[in-house]
């Protein structure tokens, strides 16, 4: 969760650190610091601030003008884990060197299970902790280790071999100032490769305005860095030889370009990211190609199983509409934190297609592991090239929604629905389960998305704000849906929970009465998601219980429905095949979260205790 950067190289070591974890601080706000090798003085020196990144900016900025001219340094933004967050607690840890100062620094991201055995060890032999986290164990005993004499790469393998959990670790050497070493399992870590100088992060984001060159760095492998060099290697010392590869994403993609937040401006990215998700894939007749994914026969595949989280988990359950609907293929959707311990079975013939917007979700990877045990072919469904899920699966569909800095996901959620849609179609088609013709129509719908999510944001334009006012001294919301449209009502309860804070539930409309009824009131507003033909008037007499009850409502409805008579405010999307129609019903839902947080006024982009990928379990 927390993020990790490093240099190595000119004298803009604090610029790089700095510039690196304002483009990580997705991954945790709750303190960020950052070590430096101060040249010609033999000292490591530490700034580090409680709170957003500002606060140590700030401070920084009123450092002397040494302080700028260092050549190497990590810096580190931090999700807490272990320990509240506190000056104390900030990363980087020191160990070593009292009193003439510490020998080395360490940032680490993950969680050290057996740090309190370390602790007790280490305190038995003199060592004074001065913080509550897992991570000063490392410091201390990579400290204890070059201390000895042992060079830092050296120490550092020989740390790690003492250390059970996750990590991503940087560290470095007041013996060996103009050099960082770096180790990670199962937590991200990528090198960027410069001319006299390189970098280090949790996330290639952080360095796009420095490299678009990078290496990733595997589970149990040590690299070394310097100005000029990029080592790899294994635990035990054996040279690793990795190939470069190249991203395209941009520096601009990450700025906000004139708009206020980033989720706002990733919202209104919906149309070209869906767009870049379906080119090349659905032809001008509807007809879907993913030759790219090489799942060789898929006419042999007899159950397909679902392992995503949070947001990822609503495009999975979309994903299982329409692959039995269109495949007429038994699809089960699982949460990959449950999944992981629930002693799951199947075969070869069983596809688990693992969704993964990071590609480095902890649980979404151990359910890839659990299914591997038993001989499933894994497909991922991620929009990070190169990330952890991508090496462990057997092909890879990428949305290519480009990056995605607010926490609260919205553009991912639409292009990993959309690459669902497109493996359902590829599904049908090669089982010969529905008609070519009715295939193409529903092609031709998809590959129609991106413009009607752009005609979506034309009639809401300027509309929301009247259904933000049914939420003024709300307590808590209800989102209703039926069918396909269900899990769209899942995905708005999240992101009002997650950005407003307020308790939402999202559930299907005709289970309403057995139980979430009781929740309803003059100060619980229910959001309604209604789709076409039958459900449509079964979702309106679900809601029309709700105003007899006292509720608001707000209808997410096609534009021209008469859904007035039981909502205050009706939200409308343009007509759009029933199958597909989620992803303009989702645009309302998102923009609604969005105008409600912002009228309580609340950090959309960093919402509290949030952070943007979940690498830790």
């Amino acid at each position: 969760m927390c993020g990790i950067v490093g240099y190595v190289g000119k004298e803009r070591c604090v610029e790089v650190l700095l510039d690196g974890l304002k483009n990580l601080e997705y991954r945790g706000y709750d303190s960020a610091g950052i070590a430096l090798a101060l040249p010609d003085t033999g000292r490591i020196e530490t700034a580090k601030e409680v709170g957003p990144l500002a606060n140590l900016t700030d401070v920084i900025g009123r450092r002397d003008e040494d302080f700028f001219k260092v050549r190497s340094g990590v810096g580190h933004t931090r999700w807490a884990t272990h320990g509240r967050p506190s000056e104390a607690n900030a990363h980087p840890h020191t160990g070593g060197g009292d009193p003439l100062g510490p020998e080395v620094a360490v940032v680490h991201n993950g969680i050290i299970e057996n740090h309190a055995e370390l602790r007790e060890e280490l305190k038995g032999r003199g060592f004074e902790f001065r913080s509550e986290t897992d991570t000063e164990v490392i410091a201390h005993l990579l400290a204890e280790k070059v201390a000895d004499g042992e060079p830092l790469t050296e120490a550092l393998a020989g740390t790690l071999k003492r250390l059970e959990g996750s990590f991503a670790v940087a560290a470095m050497s007041v013996h060996e100032p103009e050099t960082i070493v770096a180790a990670r399992h199962q937590s991200p870590l990528v090198v960027g490769l410069g001319e006299g100088e390189n970098f280090l992060a949790s996330a290639v984001q952080a360095l796009l305005g420095n490299t678009r060159r990078f290496l990733f760095v595997e589970n149990g492998e040590i690299v070394v860095l310097t100005d000029s060099s990029v080592e790899i290697q294994t635990l035990y010392g054996q040279p690793v030889e990795r190939e470069t590869f190249e991203v395209d994403w941009s520096a601009e993609a990450i700025e906000l370009g004139g708009y206020e937040d980033f989720m706002l401006k990733e919202i209104h990215e919906q149309p070209a990211a869906l767009q870049a998700t379906l080119a090349g894939r659905l032809d001008a007749d509807g007809v879907v190609d993913l030759s790219e994914l090489e799942l060789g026969d898929l006419s042999g595949i007899e159950r397909i199983v679902v392992v995503a989280c949070g947001t990822a988990y609503h495009a999975g359950l979309l994903g299982k509409y329409a692959i039995e609907r269109l495949a007429r293929l038994p699809v089960e959707v699982a949460v990959a934190s449950e999944y992981r311990y629930a002693d799951p079975f199947g075969d070869e013939r069983t596809l688990v297609v693992a969704i993964s917007q990071s590609g480095e979700t902890t649980d979404t990877l151990a359910a890839v592991e659990a299914a591997r045990g038993f001989g499933a072919r894994v497909l991922a469904v991620t929009n990070t090239q190169g990330s952890l899920i991508t090496r462990d699966a057997d092909t890879v569909l990428l949305t290519k929604a480009g990056p995605e800095v607010g926490v609260a996901a919205t553009k991912t959620f639409l292009t990993q629905v959309a690459a669902l849609y497109l493996l359902a179609l590829e599904l049908a088609g090669s089982r010969d389960s529905r008609s070519s013709e009715e295939l193409a129509e529903i092609g031709l719908g998809l590959r129609r998305s991106p413009e009607k999510v752009e005609e979506v944001l034309g009639l809401l334009e300027g509309r929301v704000g009247e259904a933000v006012e049914v939420f003024a001294g709300a307590r808590c919301a209800l989102f209703l849906g039926r069918g396909h449209l269900y899990p769209a009502a899942l995905e708005g309860a999240l992101k009002l929970k997650e950005i407003s804070y307020l308790p939402a539930e999202g559930y299907p409309a005709g289970e309403m009465k057995h139980g979430p009824i009781a929740l309803v009131d003059e100060q619980c507003p229910v959001v309604a998601v209604l789709g076409e033909g039958i459900l449509r008037e079964k979702t309106l007499s679900n809601v029309e219980e709700t105003v007899a009850r006292g509720a608001r409502v707000i209808a997410i409805a096609r534009e021209g429905d008469q859904a007035g008579r039981v909502a205050r405010v009706v939200l409308p999307v343009p007509e759009m095949p029933e199958l597909l129609s989620p992803l303009v019903s989702t645009v309302p839902l998102q923009l609604l979260a969005y105008h409600v947080a912002k009228a309580r006024g609340l950090n959309v982009d960093k919402p509290r205790n949030l952070a943007k990928s979940v690498t830790v379990e």
